[in-house]
């Protein structure tokens, strides 16, 4: 079962990669990011990827003029016994992406300084998993907003959540809530600080939607998301049938950003 689902994710990334120029570039303004989420054991993974992040992968994604790279970690007082290390990175589009990794396997200072993590023995890995998904910015905010979030680093909350539909016309009906429907235009008058909304291109739990608002500490978020639903605006979107039961998951993971972290 795993190899079948692996010879169809394969495919349909060769299939997407592959298409012309003119189809992926049709929405041309709107961004991609690619989330990278490290699934780690013990302190030793942990700072494994940290050394390999902060030293390696960041400094040559910047030499390629990638920015606004985000890394972020569960905030120790709510987590549950999951580690992970989350990764966010903006790029122009899937094909930028592709280019970059042929580009790193010739990249001799990334190799150099990412040595010990690269090729690590078998018996002794960085982490357990790595996983990868594929995101595209939703119209009505295009482009990435690095938080401008201000006060101690330790305490902001980077709220990252996704949205699961049961199905695509319905996962389609929740991105033009946030869209048409003005949900994106109510988290920023309630000053949620998002820094990007997006569909899933390619992703283990689709169809589906992720983003991220940012607060400057955990009594701000509580007291913004109070407000959130206790808004007109949101009691209309909710009392609006044709939006009913358009998404049936939601994760919710709060975070903070590591000290390399670019926001």
């Amino acid at each position: 079962m795993k190899s079948n689902m692996l010879r169809g994710f394969l495919l349909g990334m060769t299939l997407f990669f592959s298409l012309p120029n003119t189809v992926q570039g049709q929405d041309e303004n709107r961004e991609f990011y690619q989330l990278r989420i490290y699934t780690i054991k013990n302190d030793s993974q942990e700072s494994m990827v940290d050394t390999y992040l902060e030293q390696a992968y960041l400094p040559a994604l910047k030499r390629r003029n990638i920015k606004n790279i985000g890394v972020f970690k569960f905030i120790p007082e709510v987590q549950d016994s999951l580690r992970q290390i989350f990764v966010l990175m903006p790029i122009a589009s899937p094909n930028e992406l592709n280019s970059l990794y042929k580009e790193l396997q010739q990249d001799s200072e990334y190799n150099a300084k990412g040595e010990t993590f690269i090729n690590a023995p078998h018996d002794d890995p960085p982490y357990e998993r790595m996983e990868s998904v594929l995101l595209k910015a939703f119209k009505d905010m295009p482009m990435m907003r690095p938080s401008q979030v201000e006060g101690e680093r330790a305490k902001r909350v980077y709220e990252f959540r996704s949205y699961e539909s049961p199905t695509e016309a319905l996962f389609r009906n929740k991105v033009k809530m946030f869209n048409e429907g003005g949900e994106i235009t109510l988290f920023d008058s309630l000053g949620f600080n998002a820094v990007f909304y997006s569909e899933v291109i390619s992703g283990s739990n689709m169809p589906n939607l992720m983003y991220m608002t940012t607060f400057k500490d955990m009594e701000t978020r509580d007291s913004k998301w109070k407000e959130f639903v206790a808004s007109a605006k949101w009691k209309e979107l909710i009392g609006d049938p044709q939006y009913n039961n358009n998404v049936n998951h939601i994760d919710i993971h709060l975070l903070y950003p590591t000290p390399y972290s670019d926001y």
